[in-house]
């Protein structure tokens, strides 16, 4: 389930990222807001794929705090609040701001701070999911 959960919300933030850059660079006003909508959609299924993510993981390790499951420990917390605190606000006030067909420099601004903070999370995920399978490895191995 921890698997399955955390390539689910790795994939979805990957959509989400590769999609806005798309429409970006080459759909107009009406592209954007279907995939700001989409995004604000998507979000219902990514928070409860994220917090299974860290609940399972806990579960299946709770006392380790070195290694590579106590790195992916360590990148969790800036996951979680990179995504609630900056992705999730920059969603919302995104979609606002597409559905009222405003389309200026703060929209820009945020759509910039979006793809920043969803690029680090892409890459604290693929640590985690690298040392995920450094684990599998060296269980296989031993």
């Amino acid at each position: 389930m921890h698997t399955c959960s955390a390539i689910t919300a790795f994939l979805l933030i990957l959509l989400f990222f590769s999609s806005s850059i798309i429409v970006e660079l080459f759909g107009d006003h009406h592209a954007v807001l279907m995939v700001k909508t989409s995004i604000l959609y998507g979000i219902g299924l990514l928070i409860p794929m994220m917090v299974l993510t860290g609940f399972t993981g806990f579960k299946m390790a709770p006392k380790v705090k070195t290694g590579p499951i106590g790195n992916k420990k360590k990148r969790m917390p800036f996951i979680a609040f990179n995504g609630l605190l900056i992705l999730l606000p920059c969603a919302i006030y995104l979609y606002h701001l597409a559905s009222l067909n405003q389309f200026d420099r703060w929209f820009y601004i945020v759509q910039v701070v979006e793809l920043i903070a969803g690029f680090i999370n892409l890459i604290l995920m693929t640590l985690n999911i690298r040392d995920a399978h450094q684990v599998k490895y060296t269980l296989q191995t031993a």
